[in-house]
This record gives structure tokens, C-alpha cells and sequence, in this order.
């Protein structure tokens, strides 16, 4: 069944793709980029990130998304939740250098406060250089747990429906472009 449901996805996702807006990473090695961007408007609560920066309305931010079906088919033969998430981090490590180039070039890469992910996934974000922020709106935050639903029970191997639907719950993951440029701007693996 879920082989089935993911390459309906798999049909679905260029027109995903092209009426949302995103835009693919140009990346510098022969793996493509696991992160999908665009740019967007904050329309959330005012945040102020450990390095200073303040994100307010209106601010400018670049939204990135992950390939998730791209992620669901390289990890469904995998049991281990432990193992999946190793791969995600690492998928995700290696795209943002490209992120971090990407915006540094931008022709209006100075408006560009930082970046923005939603995620049901945050152990190890810190390490990546994100700060996890909770969505203060109960409404919003209800509609992308409700979103993020069929990924999750694609993704898990084991746990069961009332596992995922207590464990989990939707998040704010955010970096300053500054701190993005500290952190990745000359990254070797």
C-alpha cells in the first residue's frame, strides 16, 4: 500500500511543485539538492534569534522545504528511525552550503533576514545551526500537524497511528542568514 501511495505522490509532486512556487537549489556536486526553496513574507509572531536578529512581520525569508517524497522513497526500506534520521541530517547538512551561495547571490540577498522551515522533525536541528520556535497560532499549528500527517505514517516503520499522533507536533525551525554564512559559507565535509 505505501508503495502505492508514493508513487501517486511521486505524480502529484511536479504539480506540487510548480503551482506552490518552489524553486531547486543549483548545487555544486553530482547529488541533487534535498531542499526545495521560495521566497516568502513572515506572517508569524515576532521573534528575536540568538545571534540578534529580529524576524518581524512582513520580513523577508527564504522558506525552505524538503523533497519529501524524494526523502519517503530513499528511506523506506529502512527500519531504523534512528538510521532515517541520520540520512535526513545529512541530506540536509549538505544542501545548505548551496542555500547559504544561493542567497549570498541573490540580487536581493540583503533583504533576506534568514530561513524558515516547519517541521515535525527538530532533534538535532541545533546542531544544523536552527532555532526551534513554537507556532504560537493553535490554528495554523493544527492545520500543518494535520498536513504533516500522511508523511509521518508513510515514514514510520513501527509506530503505531496514536504514537505518531501523540509524539509529534509542528515547529518553527529558524536561521539568520548570518549565522547561516558563519556556519556554511566555506563548509567542507
Amino acid at each position: 500500500m505505501r508503495g502505492y501511495v508514493l508513487s501517486i505522490w511521486s505524480l502529484l509532486d511536479p504539480i506540487y511543485y510548480f503551482c506552490s512556487n518552489l524553486t531547486y537549489l543549483p548545487c555544486k556536486g553530482t547529488e541533487a539538492n534535498i531542499i526545495r526553496i521560495k521566497l516568502t513574507k513572515y506572517k508569524g509572531r515576532s521573534v528575536c534569534l540568538s545571534d540578534g536578529t529580529q524576524i518581524n512581520k512582513q520580513d523577508k525569508l527564504i522558506k525552505i522545504h524538503l523533497h519529501n517524497v524524494r526523502l519517503l522513497k530513499e528511506l523506506k526500506d529502512i527500519e531504523s528511525e534512528l538510521k532515517k534520521a541520520k540520512i535526513i541530517y545529512r541530506y540536509v547538512q549538505k544542501s545548505l552550503p548551496d542555500l547559504e551561495n544561493y542567497i549570498r547571490n541573490y540580487f536581493h540577498s540583503h533583504e533576506i533576514k534568514g530561513i524558515i522551515g516547519i517541521s515535525l522533525l527538530n532533534k538535532g536541528c541545533e546542531r544544523l545551526g536552527f532555532e526551534i520556535i513554537d507556532i504560537s497560532n493553535p490554528i495554523y499549528k493544527w492545520f500543518k500537524w494535520f498536513a504533516f500527517m500522511p508523511i509521518r505514517i508513510l515514514s514510520s516503520s513501527n509506530n503505531t497511528i496514536w504514537q505518531i499522533l501523540r509524539n509529534q507536533k509542528p515547529i518553527y525551525l529558524f536561521m539568520s542568514t548570518d549565522k547561516l554564512s558563519k556556519m556554511y559559507r566555506n563548509y567542507k565535509e
